[in-house]
């Protein structure tokens, strides 16, 4: 017997959707997480941008799941009283060249189901935007804006209301595979205090966490954490844009983009940094390379408007100079290892993906229970 059956390591937006979807499907989940508040680092710390699902690979989890779990997401929020608009976006090319690229970026889309990007021109954005520079766009109107923590409070509640809890200020140590079957988590408190749960089912959603923890298991094979930091920076004044502004890509990120919050408050970012350590501090002088960046679309943007706001550090499983890692969700199949699901490398756009990832790995569970069922 094991103290719990299903234990998720990481109250982020994803290991709640997976907690809240494993309770829906009648198993009995608890959440630890090692801070006093529920997603307080990468789903806290992002654009909260509902993505359209434009640029991933074509068949690669990213593309798949956030394809899907943008709907789940519109859905949800609708259903469950959370905020959020479609606001849509534009994806603008600063010059003919970048024209190209903007019908590459089409044809991507489409790859991926996404099949509701138009062709704005450059006279009909005057008329819309007149304040944007470009040639062109592509404008998705299935992009839009969420209240994040509002989300996850949600996931919390459902998760709740269907007999899961949430246990805070727990951080997990280390994990040992139990000889008999399942798992032993060995956990610390915030006074100190150390103990151990024993769970049949484990799922990693540790965020920056995951590869570290996942080491301690032999046979887990996680791969090596990188960390890549996005500084934003907060408009001072009204917001120049109806919809999100996003140029034309760039290597390790989507380009310093101006996104608005709920309350139509603009913000730019994020930029790529890539760090060591855990540091959310902003940089002021930073700002001064946004500038040169947003006057390519914005260029009435004035001296002094932008103002250090917040950070976020994607938990990236590729490094500087190297293409963007797909998300990495690894259970028996991948490890051999019974009754363990461990994600990794879940950055933008897990948000958007979060109610879909569940899914995902709620069949894994699943599947795997079933065929236990009929080897016995």
């Amino acid at each position: 017997m094991h103290d719990i059956e299903t234990l998720v390591i990481g109250a982020g937006a994803v290991g709640l959707a997976i907690a809240r979807e494993l309770a829906l499907r009648g198993r009995e989940v608890m959440v630890l997480e090692q801070h006093g508040l529920i997603g307080s680092e990468t789903s806290a710390r992002n654009s909260e941008v509902i993505h359209a699902g434009i640029y991933y690979p074509a068949g690669s989890l990213k593309a798949r799941l956030c394809v899907k779990g943008k709907e789940q997401l519109y859905r949800f929020c609708a259903e469950n009283g959370v905020g959020f608009e479609r606001i849509g976006k534009l994806i603008v090319a600063s010059n003919n060249d970048q024209l190209e690229q903007l019908e590459a970026i089409r044809r991507k889309a489409a790859e991926n189901g996404v099949s509701d990007l138009v062709f704005v021109d450059r006279d009909s954005l005057k008329r819309s935007e007149p304040d944007l520079a470009c040639t062109g766009a592509l404008q998705s109107p299935s992009t839009g804006i969420v209240d994040s923590h509002g989300f996850m409070l949600a996931l919390q509640g459902g998760l709740e209301a269907n007999g899961g809890q949430v246990v805070l200020n727990t951080r997990v140590a280390r994990l040992e595979r139990l000889a008999q079957g399942g798992y032993r988590v060995h956990a610390e408190t915030d006074g100190a205090d150390t103990y151990a749960l024993t769970c049949k089912e484990l799922i990693l959603s540790a965020g920056h966490g995951a590869p570290q923890l996942a080491s301690t298991l032999q046979g887990a094979n996680p791969p090596p954490r990188y960390l890549a930091k996005g500084n934003y920076f907060k408009l001072q004044g009204k917001a120049p844009f109806s919809k999100l502004i996003y140029p034309v890509p760039e290597p390790g990120g989507l380009g310093v983009h101006l996104t608005l919050d709920l309350q139509h408050q603009a913000r730019f970012g994020p930029d790529v940094e890539w760090v060591e350590t855990m540091d959310y501090r902003v940089d002021p002088a930073r700002g001064e390379r946004f500038y040169a960046a947003i006057r390519r679309y914005w260029p009435g943007l004035a001296d002094g408007a932008l103002v250090p706001d917040y950070s976020g550090i994607r938990p990236k499983i590729s490094g500087p100079g190297k293409p963007a890692a797909d998300f990495r969700i690894d259970g028996p199949a991948d490890h051999g290892l019974d009754g363990l699901v461990a994600l990794y490398g879940i950055e933008s756009p897990g948000l958007t993906s979060a109610l879909a990832i569940a899914d995902f790995v709620a069949e894994m569970i699943a599947t795997k229970s079933q065929s236990a069922i009929f080897s016995d």
